[in-house]
């Protein structure tokens, strides 16, 4: 150990704690590289005796079942005979296991019978719940029932149906057909605004406060912006009410409305409505609408929508 110590402080100039420290470095560098052989190794070797120990252990209670198997089986098996034509109404639940129906569904055919009555058809026993369509074909041939249902059970539902009473229809006067006429959208309440279909106390209440909030509909195209109104609705709102021509919805003065008051507005955002105000206390009172142009933010599709509603 003392020659390689002095070997590496000769070709490396190391001092002697540094020739330890490097010793030490590479002796851990080493048993981790050999570290995944060593543990697949050990792994392996007990994998190797925990899976002979299990399969001695899986082979122990396998026997043990085998054993214990049979005794139960032959206790409630019941011997297979061979298909012989029969009666499905006269079998027993041994009679029918002895077919090859297991004794659940053997019990159901006879809890159909107490419950329903004797099988009258062939293709009736199939309709019972649970019964394979590969074991009902099985025993179809040797089944001594008529292939079609008799024609005594084929009777009209509604054969015992008493006639109407023709006295009956004249008794009553005949209902008047609601027809709901045309109202104005901007005066309406939620009461008639529920007499269309499809139009609950959300809706209705929704349209109402959007009409409020815009100071009137000016345009029935507008019931469109309607939050949540599917467009089948707004057809029918359109159907049943309208704008009358002479409406004019309430203003929004220009010139002495607040912040606060544009934004108000559905139309009218925050940044729109103090960009309005800015222009005007830094230009003076707008002497006309069309000097809302002049806001860089008032676009003109927002101007066409707003133009309605303003005023100086």
């Amino acid at each position: 150990m003392k020659k390689i110590k002095l070997w590496i402080r000769k070709h490396f100039g190391f001092s002697q704690r540094e020739v330890v420290g490097f010793l030490w470095l590479l002796t851990i560098m080493v048993l981790l590289t050999a570290a995944p052989f060593l543990f697949s190794l050990f792994s392996s070797s007990e994998g190797a005796f925990s899976s002979a120990a299990d399969r001695q252990l899986l082979d122990s209670l396998a026997a043990q079942l085998e054993t214990r198997q049979p005794e139960r089986t032959n206790k409630y098996k019941v011997p297979a005979v061979a298909l012989r034509p029969f009666n499905p109404n006269q079998l027993t639940v041994e009679e029918w296991q002895a077919f090859g129906l297991p004794k659940y569904l053997a019990q159901r055919i006879l809890n159909y019978r107490t419950k329903i009555g004797d099988l009258t058809y062939k293709a009736e026993l199939g309709t019972i719940y649970g019964l394979p369509d590969s074991v009902f074909q099985r025993l179809y041939p040797y089944i001594q029932l008529p292939e079609e249902r008799p024609s005594k059970y084929k009777k009209d539902r509604y054969a015992n149906r008493p006639a109407p009473n023709p006295a009956w229809s004249n008794s009553r006067p005949p209902r008047e057909k609601f027809i709901l006429a045309p109202f104005n959208i901007n005066t309406t309440d939620t009461t008639q605004l529920k007499q269309i279909r499809g139009i609950g106390s959300k809706l209705s209440a929704r349209i109402i406060k959007y009409r409020n909030g815009l100071g009137g509909f000016y345009s029935m195209a507008q019931l469109q912006e309607v939050y949540g109104l599917p467009p089948e609705i707004v057809d029918s709102l359109q159907k049943y009410t309208f704008v009358p021509k002479s409406y004019t919805p309430a203003p929004l003065n220009i010139n002495t409305a607040t912040a606060d008051e544009l934004k108000a507005h559905p139309y009218i955002s925050s940044n729109v409505a103090r960009a309005i105000v800015a222009y005007r206390e830094q230009h003076g009172r707008y002497s006309q609408v069309e000097e809302v142009r002049q806001v860089k933010l008032v676009t003109a599709e927002l101007f066409e929508k707003l133009r309605p509603y303003l005023t100086l």
